[in-house]
């Protein structure tokens, strides 16, 4: 049984097993969370270059640049850190930004394009429950992701992790908010692609451009002002920004463009864009393929 027959099994009165007209939204959703993780696993290039894509990363610049010694050291040379810890919280941002912009973007226009969402759309499943099989797919496998990430950069790399626990709450709500806007993100750019086959030439670029300019590959500061001036236009500044206050020690933020670290700044920002891409995707999404 392919994947479009599994899902549109699960969305019929009986794919559910209980009989009813209509499934409730929350079992639909579960049991599209369920037919996603399984789809999603079983494509390995989907999990190459969205799922282990921030860890293999981690370990090619941890590595390569070990042997630059610490960075960022006080005058007394205590605080420095390693290229491996400098460059975990820029690649757990970019992390959420694959699962959730370049994931779902990719995979939505493709379904879209062959069909699938039109006759989806002739089942009992609503938007609603196909939309949260989606978000739980990114919400499950970002948190896997994040997991393994730490763990690699633990205990691959030597990393030290933040001790307090004040660290790990802003950490959590980081991910939920930062999880919850480029989900949303990515629906909204699922519109763009016009065809399965241009859905990788279109979302690749936007998201390869923005870790670069955002703080993930380079030092953010090392950027022209103006150039630093159109990345603070968009999230994944924002959420390696606040990344970094949560793995960096605090010396860091003066590296920062304005010194600090900004979390309310960090906040506002990620809460305008998860509104944006809710608003653009209810305009948007629309079950069949445009012509």
């Amino acid at each position: 049984m392919n994947t479009t027959t599994q899902r549109t099994t699960a969305a019929s009165p009986g794919g559910g097993g209980s009989g009813a007209a209509a499934p409730p939204i929350l079992r639909s959703g579960l049991s599209a969370v369920r037919l996603e993780l399984r789809g999603y696993f079983r494509t390995p290039d989907t999990v190459f270059f969205t799922f282990l894509f921030p860890i293999l990363m981690l370990g090619i610049f941890g590595v390569a640049f070990q042997s630059m010694g610490d960075i960022g050291a006080r005058e007394d040379g205590s605080g420095g850190i390693s290229m491996a810890a400098y460059y975990l919280p820029g690649l757990a941002a970019a992390g959420l930004l694959l699962g959730g912009v370049q994931n779902l973007a990719v995979d939505i226009a493709r379904e879209k394009s062959e069909g699938w969402l039109r006759r989806l759309g002739g089942t009992p499943l609503s938007p609603v429950g196909y939309f949260l099989g989606k978000a739980g797919l990114v919400a499950i496998t970002s948190l896997a992701q994040l997991a393994l990430l730490l763990l690699f950069a633990r205990f691959a790399l030597g990393v030290e992790l933040p001790g307090e626990p004040e660290a790990w709450l802003r950490l959590g709500w980081l991910f939920l908010l930062g999880i919850a806007t480029m989900t949303a993100l990515g629906i909204a750019l699922s519109a763009v692609p016009r065809s399965s086959r241009s859905a990788t030439a279109v979302v690749l670029p936007i998201v390869l451009l923005l870790q670069f300019v955002s703080g993930v590959y380079l030092q953010f500061t090392m950027l022209p002002d103006w150039l630093q001036n159109i990345a603070g236009i968009f999230p994944l500044k924002w959420l390696a920004q606040g990344m970094r206050s949560v793995f960096l020690p605090e010396q860091f933020a003066a590296v920062e463009q304005s010194g600090a670290w900004d979390l309310g700044l960090v906040a506002l920002n990620l809460a305008v864009w998860l509104v944006v891409g809710v608003v653009v995707s209810l305009l948007t999404f629309r079950w069949q393929r445009r012509s």
